[in-house]
């Protein structure tokens, strides 16, 4: 395993939009910002709010592109090609449909699932190798209903849940950095 350079966590920019499933990305980088008194900034040639830090001993950028989720290509694709960093060297932490809300996964490469944050990544990159941290928000149970279940916010017992998600998520975020993929996968997946 390649070291991660690049944390990225998808959402819409806006307070119309911050507190919605849609967003656990965003979320997992904001509480990860402020468990570690991190401030992110915006830098205009990255489209997002993005900090370079130095997390558990290895030097990582975090992202939140600021183009929308359909966009997020151009913000991540831009951040890659200024440093060099190699699509397989970054994880990008998103929502989940087809994973129950609390519930947290991690995995390397795939399709994009029908998630238009990946799909653009997918299409900037030209590649889909990159680490994926997937948190489960549920599925409303019809496909015409999957836009507004997104975008509206979770129930207050749901917000819980991915709070929790998010938690187990950032416990496992030192194995990952140090390249212990394995015992990551197997702490998140296994964790109650």
């Amino acid at each position: 395993m390649k070291p991660i350079k690049l944390i990225v966590g998808l959402g819409n920019p806006g307070q119309k939009y911050a507190q919605t499933r849609h967003n656990v990305g965003f979320m997992f980088i904001d509480a990860l910002a402020e468990k570690y008194n991190i401030t992110l900034k915006e830098i205009n040639k990255f489209y997002g709010l993005a900090s370079k830090e130095n997390l558990f001993g290895h030097s990582v950028w975090l992202l939140k592109p600021q183009t929308y989720m359909n966009l997020s290509g151009k913000s991540v694709a831009s951040i890659l090609n200024f440093y060099k960093f190699d699509i397989d060297e970054t994880l990008v932490i998103y929502d989940e449909l087809d994973l129950s809300v609390g519930t947290a996964k991690l995995k390397k490469g795939g399709g994009h699932g029908g998630h238009n944050g990946l799909r653009d990544i997918i299409a900037a990159t030209g590649s889909k190798e990159f680490y994926r941290l997937r948190l489960g928000i549920g599925h409303p149970g019809d496909r015409n209903k999957v836009v507004s279940w997104v975008l509206n916010r979770p129930t207050p017992d749901e917000e819980i849940s991915i709070a929790r998600c998010i938690d187990k998520g950032l416990s496992v975020l030192p194995d990952l950095l140090d390249g212990k993929l394995e015992k990551a996968m197997k702490d998140l997946h296994t964790k109650g």
